[in-house]
């Protein structure tokens, strides 16, 4: 059993509302203009697309196309995660399940009687020791990637898109609805995100595996809404969207990977570890990436989100 500390103080939220609120005056809430000026400019030299920051639930620097809907690569995982957080709340998942329990395959060569032994937890850890091939996978994971049968179901951390296509698999199999069509009516509609459209979700499928990669696009302000329903425990308003006990087990580390970082429920974790050269993470800050391009980072203690 976990013990989760209660990561956000903050009392009476701010939420955007059709649009998102920006601050008047960013040096109130302890921002200067002039190094907000030089981080802009800044980005534009590393060829940044769309930056969104918003302290205290407003919005203190914008630039770039935040209405654009990007491709989020990784970042799938993390909005994944919160639909098999609410599918569990409603009692049509249960991460302790088996494999074999909900019958759970792939393609030759088919799983083992061991692989089929990891849980839908394992999977969202990315604990499952099932290094069958998988879509999306990139060279340098396949270059690292373990023999089939090296490690036992729950022993390893290994970052695997075969577990999160999985879960993608398993969300729809025992919900009944589509992983799009879930996200538009549990999260996208619910927090009034202004750009989604269920249309820009693509399946991707190939002879690899049998599950599918389910790919999403989003602007820098809708995800940034989403950044924000989980820096507040999972509610937004007065409706509680994501259970709270969700987002504090599934942004917890549950490997420690080294140098203050970890890995949760298909969220990466910081306790206090470096993102990137000369950037250090307040400790039980979360994030994910997507290729090592796109960011969505939470700072809970902060009351911000990038």
């Amino acid at each position: 059993p976990h013990v989760y500390p209660d990561r956000h103080k903050a009392k009476g939220a701010v939420y955007p509302d059709a649009s998102w609120t920006f601050a008047s005056a960013p040096a109130s809430l302890g921002w200067s203009a002039k190094k907000l000026g030089q981080a802009a400019a800044f980005s534009k030299t590393i060829g940044s697309a769309a930056i969104m920051v918003v302290d205290r639930g407003f919005v203190v620097a914008a630039w770039g196309r935040v209405a654009h809907r990007y491709p989020l690569h990784s970042i799938r995982k993390p909005l994944v995660s919160a639909l098999v957080g609410i599918g569990t709340a409603q009692g049509q998942i249960d991460v302790s399940k088996s494999l074999a329990d909900l019958r759970i395959d792939d393609n030759a060569p088919q799983l083992t009687e061991v692989e089929k032994l990891a849980t839908v937890a394992d999977l969202l850890k990315s604990r499952s020791g099932i290094y069958h091939p998988a879509l999306g996978e990139v060279a340098a994971m396949s270059q690292v990637k373990p023999q089939r049968g090296r490690h036992a179901p729950g022993a390893f951390w290994y970052y695997n898109n075969w577990d999160f296509n999985a879960v993608g698999t398993i969300f729809e199999q025992e919900t009944g609805m589509g992983i799009f069509e879930a996200f538009a009516q549990w999260i996208a509609g619910p927090l009034q995100m202004q750009d989604f459209d269920i249309r820009d979700g693509k399946y991707v499928s190939g002879p690899a595996s049998v599950h599918r990669i389910y790919a999403f696009r989003m602007s820098a302000r809708d995800l940034a809404r989403f950044g924000w329903l989980y820096l507040n425990n999972g509610k937004w308003r007065e409706r509680q969207i994501v259970p709270a006990t969700w987002v504090a087990e599934s942004t917890a580390t549950h490997s420690d990977l080294g140098g203050g970082r970890g890995y949760g429920y298909m969220w990466r974790t910081a306790e206090g570890g470096g993102l990137a050269p000369n950037v250090t993470l307040p400790a039980t800050c979360f994030y994910h990436s997507g290729r090592g391009v796109h960011y969505l980072i939470v700072m809970p203690t902060l009351d911000l989100v990038i």
